[in-house]
């Protein structure tokens, strides 16, 4: 018996996208001039929740929507290679990395991997109004980024669907 491909439902939805794909040559460059950090979370739609469109910002995430090291690179390139102005970081409500301590994500990973995770770290986040803030100055602040875009810190609620602009 062959095994079936676990990647094939995704690239007949690749054919299906082909099909109707109507953007070859698009440029690098973010056309509104947008980078968005946020969390991995599948129920954000970053591009549809701001009104945008394939192409025109830079959407980066991971859990949390938190600004690590390997962001800042990121953004240092969007802003001085990719046509990025503006930088939007989006935490939302009911999100696993700030309802939860790093020991509660550990348990419940390992509970799921069937092994421990305590040497994993997770970056839980305990005050995410408190972390929005300070990762809205950490990129504002940056030697390569603050002097060149405007930043903001929001709250996107993923029950409504609408963005709160904290910081």
């Amino acid at each position: 018996m062959a095994e079936q491909d676990p990647f094939a439902s995704l690239l007949e939805g690749n054919r299906r996208y082909a099909l109707d794909f109507d953007r070859p040559g698009m440029k690098p460059p973010a056309r509104a001039g947008v980078a968005v950090v946020t969390c991995m979370d599948s129920r954000i739609d970053p591009l549809r929740m701001l009104g945008l469109e394939l192409n025109d910002a830079k959407v980066l995430r991971n859990p949390g929507a938190q600004v690590t090291e390997p962001m800042l690179e990121a953004l240092v390139l969007a802003v001085h290679l990719l046509g990025v102005t503006r930088i939007a970081v989006v935490a939302h409500t009911d999100c696993a990395v700030a309802s939860a301590s790093e020991d509660e994500l550990r348990e419940r990973v390992a509970a799921s991997a069937g092994r421990a995770a305590d040497w994993q770290h997770f970056h839980a986040v305990s005050n995410q109004r408190r972390a929005l803030t300070e990762d809205v100055r950490r990129v504002g602040t940056h030697p390569l980024i603050g002097e060149h875009v405007a930043v903001g810190g929001f709250l996107y609620d993923v029950d409504t669907g609408l963005l709160d602009h904290l910081v």
